[in-house]
């Protein structure tokens, strides 16, 4: 059997697939929850799991059913092998948090809407954090936002995988058109100077991160 067949990443059994519904943000719409409700029950989806990355992932799909269901699941497809934007993460903010000082939902949907699916060098995973106490874990994404009451802090080359890495402070006190700015700008060097398959973690490590900041803020 093939490892990815059509978006659907083969389990442990060896027999089976699982998907992972694209999800915003973490965000679920009524309809978006009665729709994943009404093909777990369609098709006897044994394991509903929710993913780090906030998201959906449905285990245990048949591989001459994994077309119908995300034709019915309607979400388009989560990435989570191919090398480009897999999910922007984002905590609450000041939609509702009492501590929020940045609105990091609406800054995350925009981000998801704007990179969805651009290639990169390896796979990419942001997160957005309202405030300081970090809960969308912007330290240990390849691509992180905090919120602060002067704008927000970007941080690059986060990873929380075998070998963990603090991602460094690019720039602070950014407002949201120039955090989005440098974050494209970002994402432009690392995709052109970066080793395929080289997570950002590895790729600052090896480019120098002063190398990295000259290479953003002259482009």
């Amino acid at each position: 059997m093939e490892f990815e067949k059509n978006g659907a990443i083969l389990q442990r059994d060896k027999k089976t697939y699982a998907v992972v519904a694209r999800i915003p943000c973490g965000i679920l719409s009524l309809e978006t929850m009665e729709t994943i409700s009404s093909v777990v029950k369609k098709y006897s989806i044994p394991v509903i799991k929710i993913s780090s990355g906030q998201r959906i992932v449905l285990v245990g799909i048949k591989p001459d059913k994994i077309d119908s269901v995300w034709s019915d699941l309607k979400t388009g497809i989560g990435r989570a092998l191919e090398p480009c934007l897999h999910y922007v993460q984002a905590c609450p903010g000041t939609s509702v948090c009492r501590f929020g000082q940045r609105n990091s939902l609406e800054m995350g949907m925009k981000l998801e809407n704007i990179l969805y699916g651009l290639p990169t060098a390896a796979k990419l995973k942001i997160g957005v954090s309202g405030c300081p106490f970090n809960c969308g874990e912007a330290f240990t994404r390849d691509i992180g936002l905090i919120g602060t009451v002067k704008g927000w802090k970007l941080v690059f080359g986060g990873n929380s995988g075998r070998v963990p890495r603090i991602g460094n402070v690019i720039k602070e006190e950014l407002s949201d058109e120039e955090a989005i700015s440098l974050i494209k700008k970002a994402i432009k060097v690392y995709t052109e100077k970066a080793n395929p398959k080289d997570r950002t973690a590895r790729f600052i490590e090896k480019f120098g991160l002063e190398n990295f900041k000259n290479e953003i803020f002259s482009s």
